[in-house]
């Protein structure tokens, strides 16, 4: 086996693909939400939302260099990659928990520690549930295609979180997201051995924070069109 293949399938090796596939993921959540707050920004021009000038601009990155719609392509399998690398190393590091856990044990430390994978295991499927939804809803426009127009990024969130079906199903996906990046970026912090009881306190407060930031920014979008905001 090479070194790379021993590297996959030590434990720490695992834990360490999820650390780095994990930061990845909260990268393009934090230039994600920075997108999606554009539509707070002033239009550009009279009648064209700077959100819909944004994505159009994701469509043409990398361009001449690139081909059109190349740069979004590359941006997307590599985060595709990363959910699905992510997704296979939890998984079999929770199946390697389990066969290393003791049939009795009374420590309330590991009860606590059980309970909290258990938690980020639930809130995961949760995220990797709403990530297939929110593609087909504002990406292929499959889940409500009588109100989806391409390229008009504005005007589909208008109609979207009108009523407040959709506002409802975000927020608890935003609420699954601030649980799971709290978690993840304090794991990622133990995993890759910055944490330290001098600095823990300040580590779990940028935990905290990058967890708060994200979802209230993206909790803001859907909350400004359903009270009115734009009106």
């Amino acid at each position: 086996m090479s070194r790379i293949g021993r590297l996959y399938d030590s434990t720490i090796g695992k834990k360490f693909l999820v650390a780095l596939t994990g930061l990845i993921m909260v990268g393009f959540l934090l230039g994600h939400v920075t997108g999606n707050l554009k539509v707070f920004v002033p239009d550009p021009e009279p009648g064209i939302p700077d959100i819909d000038v944004y994505a159009e601009f994701l469509k043409t990155m990398g361009e001449p260099m690139l081909p059109h719609m190349a740069g979004l392509w590359i941006t997307r399998l590599v985060l595709l990659g990363a959910v699905f690398l992510h997704i296979i190393c939890v998984i079999q590091l929770s199946g390697r928990n389990k066969a290393a856990r003791p049939q009795k044990y009374e420590a309330e430390g590991y009860v606590q520690a059980s309970l909290s994978a258990r938690l980020m295991l639930v809130s995961g499927f949760v995220l990797l549930t709403f990530i297939v939804f929110h593609i087909l809803h504002f990406t292929t426009g499959t889940i409500d295609p009588a109100n989806f127009e391409e390229g008009k990024v504005f005007d589909n969130l208008t109609r979207a979180f009108e009523g407040g079906t959709f506002v409802l199903l975000y927020l608890i996906a935003m609420v699954s997201v601030g649980f799971h990046v709290y978690h993840g970026v304090w794991s990622v912090f133990q995993t890759l051995g910055i944490d330290n009881p001098d600095r823990n306190k300040a580590l779990r407060t940028v935990s905290v924070a990058v967890a708060v930031a994200l979802f209230l920014g993206f909790s803001s979008v859907p909350l400004a069109f359903f009270t009115g905001v734009f009106n």
